[in-house]
């Protein structure tokens, strides 16, 4: 047949494509797969022709397609007679972005299930490469690879071994099953043999969920030595999975346990440990902490969160979440546009040594709803709010007026109010709110408090705002909103015995409530006027500016407040917040309390720092002496937190708690990692310096390496390296 130059002719070829099923991943399926048939194979080449003794040629820039799966080679030749398929290559097959083959040469037997490829390589998700001296097509649903070597690290043309790589008399590919099977392997490293498996399995690099070890890590610290954990995971189902970590050294014996598990509409998932080791010799000791939710019928969704342990210690020990109490937590809430429902019921476990289990409320029990109306008489909205709250202490020795002891309390609480905001002219806006709030409280277990308490207490409040900007010249927005809120509330009855609202915080969020106590089981009383303004700047070179101050002044003061809270007395302490931003590398905040001998209350100032190649964050906290909130003497401390890009490769991180009242070091940590293509390697040290009747200061040193390719991808950025030798 004479050659018809570029002349590109398209053939139905489904006795070509059957081949490519090799690379295709399986999709749950319980037999091999194999191209649809229903999609039609394409074959393109520069010459397509038909030999007089019926043998099919194409040859030059041959290309054959079906589906998702691509096939190019130099020349294809098919026997009719014998049945033969000969593929002249360089051969690439590749299989929707995951899979590529290459390979020098191929044949395929008339079954079109068995076939071989010399000088082949297999690359998967173009980083976990696979290459023989020849591979092997059985049974429609198995690839065998002789003498080969596996790697995801980049392989240099100049004979240079690549950083780590495994050596393999034969290797398995299950496509059904998704999983490589290795016999008579070493594993090197820079070609220096490491390890030897007469035989391993592992997952291959499409299958996000598969049985298996996970990566290994060492860890080290001054109470339970150097240990080795290696984790297994059990992949039970689509939907669930276990793992186990079984943790090694010379003082511990720890077993670790992740149980996980998704639904239709929720979620589980608990993690926990138990040990036994030489720090408490004889005695079992662990955690459990889980979490879950459910989305319910009618708009409910059920929550959970579950802490418990064996001691108080062993959190620091075992390098667990540094948490001084422990709280578990079940609740029930439904929102919607014009309700609010929630129930909960809270147990908290104390850690610190200068708390008593059975003084704390370890028991609370919270209801809650809140229901929205829109008047069209009156305009505006109205809110009519229930809530109960119950807590109970462990211990049965009544209350004083001075210690609460075992005292138990109960209260219900219901309020309504009306809120309206008027437009007026020259831009200014008026808020306007009434109410009132009734409440009933019982004591239990009670020496001072011994009667029932009832009370009802009306408020209301005016608050006006005038928001104004200008443009300057130079494109830049100025924005400046003076506030003047005139306020009155009348908290009538007995006294009532407020627990909830020990601790105040006077911020930003709560400048204008008629009541700055958390709860509502304290109410503040009395006319109040309150003052402030808000300020912001943008500026078109992309640095931003805002500030917040204000202050309240009452016609009396309040004695609930504690000193440190910046409300007692009269006239509050000035509240004074503020960011500036520059752009999405710089940010600082800060915010403080001045009193009237112009020293702070309170002040904390927080900032963050980010570049490509480094990111800072730090915050700064100063806290006056307050005995009413157990704090006897001021409290200065900073953190600081910091990561740097040494080189693509290359990372430090460095952390920092200091206590600057104390002079010296709460909490101090050190990290290095590099991570390429092919191999992740993590070596951190972490010191923490204080200590307590049951903690006593450690220092815990960290390793891992993990070789990349055979995991689920973690989406970072990866640096592969150069086959450059300058």
């Amino acid at each position: 047949m004479p050659k018809t130059g570029n002349l590109r002719r398209a053939l139905l070829l489904s006795v070509v494509l059957p081949w490519l099923a090799l690379s295709a991943p399986a999709l749950h399926a319980q037999t091999a797969l194999s191209p649809d048939p229903a999609q039609p194979a394409m074959l393109v080449a520069d010459h397509v022709f038909i030999t007089p003794d019926r043998t099919l040629v194409a040859e030059g820039n041959v290309e054959a397609f079906q589906g998702d799966i691509r096939l190019r080679a130099q020349k294809i030749t098919f026997d009719r007679t014998s049945g033969t398929l000969q593929i002249q290559g360089p051969i690439r097959i590749d299989q929707d972005g995951d899979i590529t083959i290459l390979a020098n040469a191929g044949e395929l037997d008339q079954d079109l299930r068995n076939g071989l490829l010399t000088g082949a390589r297999m690359v998967f998700q173009q980083q976990v490469q696979l290459a023989s001296l020849q591979m092997t097509r059985v049974s429609g649903r198995y690839t065998q690879l002789y003498k080969t070597a596996v790697t995801s690290c980049h392989v240099c043309d100049d004979g240079r071994p690549p950083l780590w790589q495994i050596r393999a008399e034969r290797v398995t590919h299950d496509q059904q099953e998704r999983q490589l099977y290795f016999e008579s392997a070493q594993l090197r490293v820079l070609d220096v043999p490491v390890f030897y498996f007469p035989a391993i399995r592992l997952p291959d690099p499409s299958l996000e969920r598969a049985s298996g070890f996970l990566v290994p890590s060492v860890r080290s610290t001054s109470n339970l030595g150097t240990g080795l954990k290696v984790p297994y995971f059990f992949a039970l189902g689509p939907h669930k999975d276990l793992t186990v970590a079984p943790y090694l050294s010379s003082s511990t014996k720890t077993l670790d346990l992740r149980y996980r598990q998704a639904f239709r509409r929720g979620r589980i998932e608990f993690n926990g440990a138990y040990t036994r080791d030489d720090l408490f010799p004889g005695q079992d000791r662990g955690y459990i902490f889980g979490e879950g939710q459910f989305d319910l019928p009618l708009g409910y969704r059920f929550t959970f969160d579950v802490k418990a342990v064996s001691d108080d210690a062993y959190l620091e020990d075992y390098g667990l979440p540094d948490l001084d109490r422990l709280r578990s937590r079940a609740e029930l809430d439904r929102v919607r546009r014009d309700s609010l429902f929630r129930l909960s019921l809270t147990h908290y476990k104390t850690l610190r040594d200068s708390e008593v289990q059975s003084d704390i409320p370890s028991g609370i029990v919270e209801a809650f709803y809140q229901k929205r109306y829109f008047p069209a008489v009156t305009g505006g909205e109205i809110r009519l709010t229930v809530q109960g709250h119950g807590h109970h202490r462990s211990s049965g020795i009544s209350a004083t007026s001075t210690d609460a002891n075992g005292r138990d309390l109960a209260r219900l609480s219901t309020d309504i109010s009306w809120h309206r905001t008027w437009k007026l002219s020259h831009g200014l806006l008026a808020q306007a709110e009434l109410g009132a709030a009734a409440d009933a409280f019982r004591a239990f277990d009670d020496a001072f408090f011994t009667e029932d308490v009832t009370r009802l207490t009306p408020r209301g409040s005016l608050t006006f705002r005038l928001p104004m900007s200008r443009r300057e010249a130079g494109g830049a927005s100025q924005y400046l909103e003076p506030i003047l809120q005139l306020g009155w509330r009348d908290e009538g009855g007995s006294a009532a015995i407020s627990e909830e609202s020990r601790f105040v915080e006077f911020d930003q969020g709560n400048l204008l409530s008629l009541s700055r106590f958390p709860a509502t089981d304290a109410h503040e009383d009395g006319f109040t006027l309150v003052y402030g303004a808000n300020w912001a700047r943008y500026s078109p070179d992309g640095w931003q500016a805002y500030a917040t101050v204000g202050q309240v002044l009452r016609s009396e003061g309040d004695t609930r407040f504690t000193k440190s809270s910046g409300l007692s007395g009269t006239s509050s302490d000035l509240l004074l917040a503020g960011q500036i931003k520059f752009g999405d590398g710089l940010a600082i905040s800060s915010r403080g309390l001045l009193n009237g001998s112009l020293n702070f209350s309170k002040a904390e100032v927080r900032g963050e720092w980010h570049t490509d190649r480094s990111s800072l964050s730090g915050t700064y906290l100063w806290l006056g002496t307050d005995p009413d909130e157990e704090r006897l003497e001021e409290t200065s401390e900073l953190w600081v937190d910091g990561r740097y890009d040494i080189n693509p490769s290359w990372s430090a991180s460095a952390r920092l708690r200091y206590d600057i009242s104390d002079a010296r070091a709460t909490r101090a940590g050190l990290g290095l990692a590099y991570q390429n293509e092919c191999v992740t390697v993590d070596l951190s040290v972490n010191r923490r310096y204080t200590s307590t009747t049951s903690v006593e200061p450690t220092t815990d040193f960290g390793f891992t390496i993990s070789l990349s390719g055979f995991s689920v991808k973690s989406g970072n950025k990866q640096y592969r390296r150069s086959c450059s030798k300058t």
